[in-house]
Protein backbone atom coordinates (compact mmCIF):
# COMPACT_ATOMS: atom_id res chain seq x y z
CA UNK A 1 0.00 0.00 0.00
CA UNK A 2 1.30 3.58 -0.95
CA UNK A 3 0.75 6.31 1.62
CA UNK A 4 -1.78 8.40 -0.18
CA UNK A 5 -3.98 4.55 -0.40
CA UNK A 6 -3.20 4.16 3.95
CA UNK A 7 -4.42 7.70 4.28
CA UNK A 8 -7.11 7.18 2.17
CA UNK A 9 -7.87 4.02 4.12
CA UNK A 10 -8.05 6.94 7.52
CA UNK A 11 -10.25 9.27 5.32
CA UNK A 12 -12.46 6.68 4.23
CA UNK A 13 -13.02 5.94 7.62
CA UNK A 14 -13.05 9.18 9.21
CA UNK A 15 -10.04 8.42 11.19
CA UNK A 16 -7.83 11.56 10.09
CA UNK A 17 -9.02 14.45 12.10
CA UNK A 18 -8.17 18.19 12.05
CA UNK A 19 -8.24 20.75 14.92
CA UNK A 20 -5.79 20.59 18.11
CA UNK A 21 -4.87 16.95 19.91
CA UNK A 22 -3.18 16.66 23.36
CA UNK A 23 -1.55 13.28 22.23
CA UNK A 24 -0.49 10.40 24.50
CA UNK A 25 2.96 11.45 24.53
CA UNK A 26 2.12 15.16 25.97
CA UNK A 27 2.62 16.55 22.64
CA UNK A 28 0.34 18.51 20.65
CA UNK A 29 -0.53 18.28 17.11
CA UNK A 30 -2.84 19.51 14.66
CA UNK A 31 -3.78 16.19 13.47
CA UNK A 32 -4.79 13.09 14.96
CA UNK A 33 -5.00 9.24 13.63
CA UNK A 34 -7.88 7.65 15.21
CA UNK A 35 -6.64 3.85 14.40
CA UNK A 36 -9.76 2.23 16.43
CA UNK A 37 -11.95 3.80 13.96
CA UNK A 38 -9.73 2.51 10.50
CA UNK A 39 -9.49 -1.09 12.27
CA UNK A 40 -12.97 -0.98 13.26
CA UNK A 41 -13.99 -2.49 9.99
CA UNK A 42 -12.31 -5.97 10.35
CA UNK A 43 -11.47 -6.31 6.34
CA UNK A 44 -9.87 -3.05 6.61
CA UNK A 45 -7.75 -4.03 9.78
CA UNK A 46 -6.82 -7.69 7.90
CA UNK A 47 -5.66 -5.09 4.57
CA UNK A 48 -3.53 -2.93 6.69
CA UNK A 49 -2.30 -5.74 8.38
CA UNK A 50 -1.09 -7.91 5.56
CA UNK A 51 0.35 -4.73 4.04
CA UNK A 52 2.34 -4.24 7.55
CA UNK A 53 3.50 -7.73 6.97
CA UNK A 54 4.44 -7.31 3.77
CA UNK A 55 7.12 -4.68 4.77
CA UNK A 56 8.96 -7.01 6.85
CA UNK A 57 11.33 -8.68 5.32
CA UNK A 58 11.18 -12.50 4.91
CA UNK A 59 13.87 -13.38 6.96
CA UNK A 60 12.63 -11.77 9.53
CA UNK A 61 8.98 -12.65 9.38
CA UNK A 62 10.18 -16.81 9.55
CA UNK A 63 11.55 -16.28 12.99
CA UNK A 64 8.86 -15.00 14.25
CA UNK A 65 6.63 -16.91 16.52
CA UNK A 66 4.34 -14.31 19.09
CA UNK A 67 2.97 -10.95 18.31
CA UNK A 68 2.99 -8.83 21.49
CA UNK A 69 0.95 -5.30 20.93
CA UNK A 70 0.31 -2.66 24.29
CA UNK A 71 -3.38 -2.11 25.09
CA UNK A 72 -5.46 -0.24 24.48
CA UNK A 73 -3.94 0.85 21.15
CA UNK A 74 -2.20 -2.09 19.66
CA UNK A 75 -5.04 -4.45 20.54
CA UNK A 76 -6.82 -4.83 16.69
CA UNK A 77 -3.72 -4.36 14.88
CA UNK A 78 -1.65 -6.90 17.10
CA UNK A 79 -4.44 -9.74 16.48
CA UNK A 80 -4.87 -8.86 13.02
CA UNK A 81 -0.60 -9.31 12.70
CA UNK A 82 -0.85 -12.64 14.55
CA UNK A 83 -3.27 -13.39 11.69
CA UNK A 84 -1.01 -12.08 8.93
CA UNK A 85 1.72 -14.46 10.40
CA UNK A 86 0.53 -17.06 11.44
CA UNK A 87 0.97 -16.86 15.34
CA UNK A 88 -0.48 -16.44 18.21
CA UNK A 89 -0.94 -12.99 19.35
CA UNK A 90 -1.21 -11.16 22.98
CA UNK A 91 -0.59 -7.91 24.42
CA UNK A 92 0.56 -6.12 27.91
CA UNK A 93 -1.39 -3.65 29.71
CA UNK A 94 -0.72 -1.36 32.34
CA UNK A 95 -3.16 -2.74 35.34
CA UNK A 96 -0.62 -0.64 37.93
CA UNK A 97 1.02 2.08 35.19
CA UNK A 98 3.96 -0.51 34.00
CA UNK A 99 3.51 -2.58 30.86
CA UNK A 100 3.28 -6.68 31.56
CA UNK A 101 1.18 -9.43 30.59
CA UNK A 102 -1.72 -11.00 32.24
CA UNK A 103 -4.66 -12.93 31.59
CA UNK A 104 -2.87 -16.12 31.08
CA UNK A 105 -0.63 -14.63 28.80
CA UNK A 106 3.03 -15.95 28.40
CA UNK A 107 6.08 -16.39 26.81
CA UNK A 108 8.82 -19.03 26.30
CA UNK A 109 12.03 -18.32 27.12
CA UNK A 110 13.94 -17.23 23.68
CA UNK A 111 10.34 -16.47 22.27
CA UNK A 112 10.97 -14.16 18.80
CA UNK A 113 8.87 -11.48 19.15
CA UNK A 114 6.93 -8.56 16.98
CA UNK A 115 5.69 -5.69 18.81
CA UNK A 116 2.90 -4.33 17.61
CA UNK A 117 2.04 -1.09 17.88
CA UNK A 118 -0.89 1.52 15.92
CA UNK A 119 1.17 5.14 15.98
CA UNK A 120 4.54 5.47 16.96
CA UNK A 121 5.41 9.19 18.06
CA UNK A 122 7.78 9.60 20.21
CA UNK A 123 8.40 5.44 21.05
CA UNK A 124 8.48 5.71 24.64
CA UNK A 125 4.96 3.13 25.24
CA UNK A 126 7.08 1.16 22.33
CA UNK A 127 9.91 1.00 24.52
CA UNK A 128 8.50 0.21 27.47
CA UNK A 129 6.81 -2.66 25.79
CA UNK A 130 9.91 -4.28 24.22
CA UNK A 131 10.88 -4.00 28.18
CA UNK A 132 8.10 -5.81 29.58
CA UNK A 133 7.97 -8.11 26.67
CA UNK A 134 11.85 -9.45 27.25
CA UNK A 135 11.38 -9.44 31.02
CA UNK A 136 8.37 -12.07 30.60
CA UNK A 137 11.71 -14.47 28.56
CA UNK A 138 10.52 -13.26 24.81
CA UNK A 139 13.07 -11.57 22.44
CA UNK A 140 11.79 -9.07 20.82
CA UNK A 141 13.35 -8.87 16.51
CA UNK A 142 11.23 -6.60 15.25
CA UNK A 143 8.37 -3.88 16.05
CA UNK A 144 6.12 -2.96 13.69
CA UNK A 145 3.04 0.21 13.49
CA UNK A 146 0.57 1.25 11.19
CA UNK A 147 1.52 5.00 11.03
CA UNK A 148 5.43 6.04 12.42
CA UNK A 149 4.40 9.75 13.26
CA UNK A 150 8.11 10.36 13.92
CA UNK A 151 9.08 9.91 10.21
CA UNK A 152 10.87 7.89 10.34
CA UNK A 153 13.45 9.83 13.72
CA UNK A 154 12.47 7.11 16.31
CA UNK A 155 14.75 4.15 17.51
CA UNK A 156 13.04 1.44 19.20
CA UNK A 157 16.75 -0.49 19.49
CA UNK A 158 14.83 -2.96 17.30
CA UNK A 159 14.25 -3.40 13.70
CA UNK A 160 10.71 -0.96 12.79
CA UNK A 161 8.90 -1.41 9.72
CA UNK A 162 5.70 0.83 9.74
CA UNK A 163 3.21 0.75 7.14
CA UNK A 164 4.00 4.75 6.23
CA UNK A 165 5.54 7.47 8.12
CA UNK A 166 4.24 10.67 8.60
CA UNK A 167 5.55 14.13 9.37
CA UNK A 168 2.64 15.70 10.69
CA UNK A 169 4.54 18.18 13.34
CA UNK A 170 3.80 17.46 16.96
CA UNK A 171 4.87 20.05 19.72
CA UNK A 172 5.80 20.20 22.99
CA UNK A 173 3.65 21.97 25.42
CA UNK A 174 5.74 25.07 25.15
CA UNK A 175 6.39 25.35 21.66
CA UNK A 176 2.89 25.35 20.36
CA UNK A 177 2.10 27.86 17.52
CA UNK A 178 -0.03 30.92 18.53
CA UNK A 179 -2.63 29.63 15.68
CA UNK A 180 -2.79 26.11 17.12
CA UNK A 181 -2.65 27.02 21.02
CA UNK A 182 -5.95 29.36 20.60
CA UNK A 183 -8.08 25.96 19.63
CA UNK A 184 -8.63 24.08 22.87
CA UNK A 185 -7.01 21.29 22.77
CA UNK A 186 -8.73 17.42 23.29
CA UNK A 187 -7.27 14.35 24.14
CA UNK A 188 -9.02 11.99 21.86
CA UNK A 189 -6.89 8.70 22.73
CA UNK A 190 -7.90 5.65 24.78
CA UNK A 191 -5.62 7.24 27.94
CA UNK A 192 -8.21 10.64 27.63
CA UNK A 193 -9.72 11.31 30.76
CA UNK A 194 -13.47 11.29 31.37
Amino acid sequence: MTEDEVLGEFRASQALLEGHFLLSSGRHSAHYLQCARVLMNPMRASRLALAIAQRIPRDVKKEINKVVSPAMGGLIIGHEMGRALGVDAMFVERPTGTFELRRGFSLEPGDKVLMVEDVVTTGLSSREAIRAIEEAGGQVIAAASLIDRSAGAVDLGVPFYPLIALNFPTYAPEEVPESLAAIPAIKPGSRAKA
